[in-house]
């Protein structure tokens, strides 16, 4: 018995979508993912003693699906800055994977790490590790938010370019966004974004409270409209709809994205327990 060989046309639509998708998710779980909370005071960072909705120690894992099948798996974590790094920093970590099955023919294995300022929740450094199929690109973002300028490091090359009051990067404008929108229908927020070597304006804006079920059950969330300014970039059509618990940790639940063919959905696999959850 020959055992089933998708046709290659089946194989160049899933390898496209799938790589549209692993860029999307990594803006995705960058803007977005951010909102892991616990309400806590922050541990271990200088001599910050305002609570912040997260941890050190945080982990939320998500499966990536696309047409009902699994494409990959995100991990967002925050840590420590480490023993070199300033102890007064904290490390925002996001990673996206291929799944077996997908690594096969386009192995995706793609890293961001951001050093962020607790007390301001503002970012000092960014470095982004891309690996996608034959693709290899290390990006690094040095932010001197006093001085108003950022210094790039791309393919060998660094460059110096201006940089707005108080702009987020790619994972800070979440911890950002969660700290300071409230999740009443109708509330809205407005940032700047470093991408890209470009400042982009980002909207996030909460549409209703809505009730939905996954794999952590039934539970109400804010459902969330993140007005992106990458669409032409990454390929999403239309904007992203998040999904945050509605309560004091804020955990994003659900995330979805509309692409060339059908959505992609993110949803929150491990990490969290529902401790309210509707029946």
């Amino acid at each position: 018995m020959t055992s089933y060989q998708p046709s290659r046309a089946y194989q160049r639509g899933e390898l496209l979508l799938h790589a549209t998708f692993l860029r999307v998710w990594i803006v995705l779980a960058c803007l977005i993912l951010g909102a892991m909370s616990s309400s806590v005071s922050w541990a271990g960072a200088g001599d910050l003693t305002t609570a912040r909705p997260f941890q050190v120690g945080e982990q939320l894992t998500f499966d990536i699906s696309w047409l009902n099948i699994t494409a990959g798996t995100a991990v967002m974590a925050v840590s420590g800055a480490g023993t070199e790094g300033d102890p007064s920093l904290v490390k925002l970590v996001t990673t996206a994977q291929s799944r077996p099955a997908i690594t096969k023919f386009f192995p995706v294995d793609n890293r961001v790490e951001s050093l962020l300022d607790p007390a301001t929740l503002l970012p000092e450094h960014l470095t982004f590790k891309r690996r996608e199929g034959k693709k290899k690109e290390d990006i690094e973002y040095a932010f001197q938010q006093k001085e108003g300028k950022v210094t790039v490091l791309k393919g060998g090359t660094t460059e110096i370019l201006d940089l707005p009051p108080g702009t987020q990067d790619v994972i800070s404008c979440l911890y950002y966004t969660r700290s300071a929108l409230s999740l009443q229908p109708g509330a809205s927020l407005t940032m700047n974004v470093y991408h890209d070597k470009k400042n982009r304006k980002l909207e996030v804006r909460v549409e209703e409270i809505e009730t939905i079920s996954g794999p952590w059950g039934a539970v109400e969330t804010a459902r969330l409209l993140v007005v992106m300014p990458f669409q032409g970039l990454f390929l999403n059509q239309g904007n992203i709809r998040v999904w945050l618990t509605n309560d004091e940790r804020r955990i994003p639940v659900r995330m979805k994205a509309k692409v060339v063919i059908g959505s992609i959905v993110a949803d929150l696999v491990s990490g969290w327990q529902a401790s309210a959850a509707v029946p």
